[in-house]
C-alpha cells in the first residue's frame, strides 16, 4: 500500500513539472513570437508579395528628428535590432491638443491618486484612533482591577495583623490561666498520660 502511494506521489509530481515545462515554453512563446514571427516573414516574403506591398497607399512618413528616450536607448544596441522601432517615439508631441489632453489626464490621475492616499490615510487615522481608544479602555480596566486587588492585600494585611495580636492576647490570657490553674493545683492530663 504505502508503495502505491508512492508512485502517485511521484507520478503527481511528475505531471507538475510537466505542467510548468509547457507553461514555460507556452509563456516564451508568448512574449517572442509575435517578433520572431514578423522577422521571419520579412525574410521570407516573395517578390510577387513585395511589389503588392511596395503598391498599396500607406500613411505618409513622419517626420520627427526627437532623440529616443534615454531610458530606451539600452535597447537600441545591435542585439534588439529589428524588434522595436525608435524612429518615430515621438511623433505628434508638437499637437498642442493632445498635449493638452494629456496633461489634463496627467492632472486627473494625479488628483485621483491624492484622493486615493488621503482615503487610506484616513482609513489608517480611524484604525489607529479605534486601536487607541481600546487601549485607553483596557488600560482603565486594568487599573480599577490593579486598585481593587491593591485594597483586597490592604484588607487582608490589616485582617492579618488584628490576627497575629487577637492570638498574642489569647496566649498570653491562655498562659495566665494555666499558670494559676497550677498554683491552684490543676495537671495537665495530656502530661500525666504521657509520664505513664
Amino acid at each position: 500500500r504505502a508503495m502505491a502511494v508512492g508512485g502517485r506521489r511521484a507520478a503527481a509530481a511528475a505531471c507538475g513539472r510537466w505542467c510548468l515545462v509547457i507553461l514555460a515554453v507556452a509563456s516564451a512563446l508568448g512574449v517572442s513570437g509575435p517578433a520572431l514571427y514578423w522577422r521571419y516573414k520579412k525574410g521570407f516574403s516573395s517578390p510577387a508579395s513585395g511589389a503588392a506591398a511596395v503598391s498599396a497607399p500607406s500613411c505618409p512618413p513622419c517626420t520627427c528628428d526627437c532623440p529616443p528616450p534615454l531610458s530606451l536607448q539600452v535597447l537600441h544596441s545591435p542585439s534588439f535590432a529589428g524588434l522595436m522601432n525608435f524612429s518615430i517615439s515621438a511623433c505628434g508631441t508638437n499637437d498642442p491638443e493632445r498635449t493638452k489632453e494629456m496633461e489634463k489626464q496627467f492632472v486627473d490621475l494625479l488628483n485621483e491618486e491624492l484622493k486615493l492616499q488621503q482615503v487610506v490615510a484616513e482609513e489608517h487615522i480611524h484604525h489607529m484612533n479605534a486601536t487607541l481608544v481600546e487601549a485607553k479602555r483596557q488600560a482603565t480596566l486594568y487599573q480599577r482591577e490593579a486598585e481593587k486587588c491593591n485594597a483586597a492585600t490592604e484588607t487582608c494585611e490589616e485582617a492579618r495583623e488584628k490576627s497575629e495580636g487577637a492570638i498574642s492576647k489569647e496566649r498570653k490570657l491562655t498562659a495566665l490561666w494555666e499558670r494559676r490553674a497550677r498554683e491552684l493545683g490543676w495537671q495537665d492530663s495530656r502530661a500525666a498520660t504521657t509520664a505513664r
